[in-house]
């Protein structure tokens, strides 16, 4: 999770992303910092006993996605310094396959005159050189990007859009072709986003938050998807 200390109320102060571990689920390590200060470490993916993940400026830093590593969880280390930096790039999600390619479905915010549309990296081998794909101006802004690969080797992807009113919504993605497509929009609206996606016994789960119904709550869906 991101803190930031603060002394006083209203104080502005660097941003870090903390971890803290459980055999239960309820005894807890102390919290500790594992990103560099002001700078958020969106999500971690285990791939072969190593975790990886993006992290991006919070506030006044420099806008750019950073690739990191780590054998244990605590220490991260840079496999790629300057992943990406066009436009505000931020959240991204890693998801690896068994033939080694890693794929990462990374949101961007409007920041200036460039485009803002969420893009899809590609990338295998030591994962230092990758391909990147824009995936559409109906994707502006794509917040909380999740993905996931179901049994018959399809993609789905979910996140909040915002053409027609911010709403959480499931998308096909499709990995050869560089293309998302919305399959549909979830109930949900206003403040709404951050989806959990998990395939069990022939159905997606989904969850997520939204405020459609007035006090923010927590949702969960459960969806058939066609072959």
């Amino acid at each position: 999770g991101g803190a930031a200390p603060r002394e006083k109320d209203g104080q502005s102060a660097p941003t870090g992303s903390f971890v803290a571990f459980s055999k239960d689920g309820v005894d807890w390590t102390k919290p500790q910092i594992v990103s560099e200060p002001g700078r958020w470490l969106w999500s971690a993916t285990w791939h072969e006993g190593k975790a990886y993940g993006v992290s991006y400026a919070a506030g006044a830093g420099e806008r750019h996605l950073s690739l990191l590593v780590s054998e244990d969880g605590l220490a991260f280390k840079p496999v790629v310094e300057r992943l990406y930096g066009e436009g505000f790039p931020n959240e991204t999600a890693l998801r690896f396959t068994s033939d080694g390619t890693c794929y990462a479905l990374v949101r961007r915010d409007k920041g200036g005159d460039g485009p803002y549309s969420a893009i899809l990296g590609v990338s295998g081998g030591d994962f230092t050189k990758w391909n990147w794909h824009d995936l559409g101006a109906e994707f502006n802004g794509f917040g909380g990007p999740n993905f996931i690969q179901l049994p018959t080797g399809q993609w789905l992807a979910a996140g909040r859009m915002h053409e027609g009113g911010a709403h959480t919504a499931l998308c096909r993605l499709d990995v050869t072709e560089h293309k998302m497509t919305k399959l549909l929009k979830l109930p949900s609206g206003g403040d709404t986003s951050y989806p959990g996606l998990l395939w069990h016994d022939g159905l997606l789960y989904l969850s997520y938050y939204s405020s459609h119904e007035g006090k923010t709550s927590i949702y969960l869906a459960r969806i058939k998807i066609a072959p």
